[in-house]
């Protein structure tokens, strides 16, 4: 039995961002849920992100460059996981594509496009 694609996840490269708009749309066009790792695709007409925040990553970039700017050399910092994570749907998007979320996933989310 043959299904075929049911859904994606699109990870933001070099290649793939040059061509984002383009893979939402299809993606829309296909009635395809799609799933990004950049809140700015959902912003865009995407389905939904799921990615390290934002703001927390700002802040523990400005925290790695104060750190070497102080004299710390980049080799000696340490690896750091991100602890905080953001949800973001489109419902405009799931009802283009004709999905509907499930509302404790919406209670879930950080940000609802509506």
């Amino acid at each position: 039995m043959t299904r075929g694609v049911e859904a994606v996840i699109v990870v933001n490269t070099a290649l793939i961002v040059g061509h984002n708009a383009r893979i939402i749309k299809l993606a829309a066009q296909t009635r395809l849920p799609a799933m990004y790792t950049s809140s700015s695709s959902v912003a865009a007409g995407g389905l939904m992100s799921f990615s390290d925040d934002p703001g927390d990553r700002a802040k523990r970039v400005a925290d790695y460059v104060d750190k070497i700017l102080k004299g710390t050399h980049p080799a000696d910092l340490p690896v750091q996981q991100p602890t905080k994570f953001e949800l973001v749907i489109n419902l405009k998007t799931a009802k283009q594509i004709g999905l509907t979320i499930p509302p404790n996933v919406l209670a879930r989310a950080d940000r609802v496009i509506r």
